[in-house]
């Protein structure tokens, strides 16, 4: 009551005191990202939030393209344990014709090996027809130890195979822990952003997930035509592929034909060329001839990011079709929209 009183007496002071607090509260609130406007529960600053989904975006897709990466070396290595598993299958089954055939030879030695030669030479009827069977059994002899070489190195091919089969399956197991780990990486980015999108107002959010180049997936649209200029006929079937999936969601890891990640996309244009190109970005942009941006075609690769993280395909007049993220789908957006880092034209 005592503190009340006082700040009765200096009324003056007490409104001074106020403005200051509130000057101070105001100024914390735009330092924080918040816009001030007197909510109970401030929404982010559109900018600063805008900024934060595009980095997590951005976080997720660097994962996706890791992930991508330790996909296609658990499926080198897949391949590598098969074909490993094929060729001691064929190995053991060169071993167990040999051990056979040695059988065979040890048998009939077994069977014709009772009398001393010479005794068996002075009793037999036909001693020319004896000394022919001496040279058989010579020869028998020789095959007997070629076949035992055989059987051996058979042995050794086996369990190198199967050292290499082991050492295949270390590496698939070392690389399927990898993809784990870039999965989870990926689902916390992707639901971070989402949170993020939620505190947003509905007018942000469209502006972030909405297409903006409408126009360009109607059907009278000038981008919806043909594409002009391409330098050769598989970069303009890349294109024209790219065009035909607008609107396609973006699904991390996906390579087509209903969903696409931005490398699964350009991968499944040119593979409609029948242009064979690496899964992630990073190898992407190793994949051709590089380029200027003042040098650009349609058909061509565009990255962006310092870390080759992303990836779309040049469609002329400055623009590209990209597949963007999870909140938006395979659309035409200007190739200034990201730090451009580079790139590539396949043919």
């Amino acid at each position: 009551m005592a503190a009340h009183r006082r700040s009765r007496q200096r009324p003056v002071g007490g409104a001074t005191a106020r403005a200051a607090a509130t000057v101070v509260l105001a100024g914390a609130a735009t330092a924080a990202g918040f816009d001030g406007a007197g909510h109970a529960a401030p929404q982010p600053a559109p900018a600063r939030a805008r900024a934060d989904v595009d980095r997590l975006h951005r976080e997720a897709e660097v994962a996706t393209e890791k992930y991508n990466g330790a996909e296609e070396k658990a499926e080198s290595a897949r391949q590598r344990l098969r074909d490993l598993q094929d060729g001691t299958a064929r190995a053991q089954a060169r071993l167990n014709k040999a051990r056979e055939t040695l059988g065979t030879v040890a048998a009939a030695q077994y069977r014709t090996g009772g009398l001393d030669p010479v005794l068996r030479l002075m009793l037999s009827d036909d001693p020319d027809a004896y000394l022919d069977g001496v040279a058989l059994a010579e020869r028998s002899g020789s095959r007997h130890h070629a076949e035992l070489g055989r059987v051996r190195a058979q042995l050794r091919e086996i369990e190198k195979l199967r050292g290499a089969a082991r050492v295949e399956a270390k590496t698939l197991t070392a690389r399927r822990a990898e993809q784990e780990r870039h999965k989870r990486t990926i689902t916390e980015k992707l639901a971070a952003a989402r949170r993020a999108l939620s505190r947003m107002s509905p007018q942000e959010r469209a502006r972030i997930t909405g297409d903006t180049d409408r126009a360009a997936r109607s059907a009278g649209g000038r981008e919806a035509a043909a594409p002009p200029q391409a330098p050769n006929a598989r970069a303009a079937q890349a294109v024209a592929y790219a065009h035909q999936k607008l609107g396609s969601p973006y699904v991390w890891g996906a390579t087509g034909p209903d969903a696409f990640d931005c490398s699964g996309l350009v991968l499944a244009a040119y593979r409609s060329a029948g242009v064979s190109l690496p899964r992630t970005t990073y190898a992407q942009i190793n994949a051709g001839r590089k380029v200027s941006r003042s040098e650009l075609l349609p058909g061509d690769l565009v990255f962006f990011y310092s870390g080759i993280s992303h990836v779309g395909l040049y469609v002329g007049d400055g623009r590209m079709i990209h597949a963007p993220n999870p909140s938006a789908p395979v659309r035409v957006a200007p190739v200034d929209r990201m730090p451009f880092a580079g790139a590539t034209r396949v043919v």
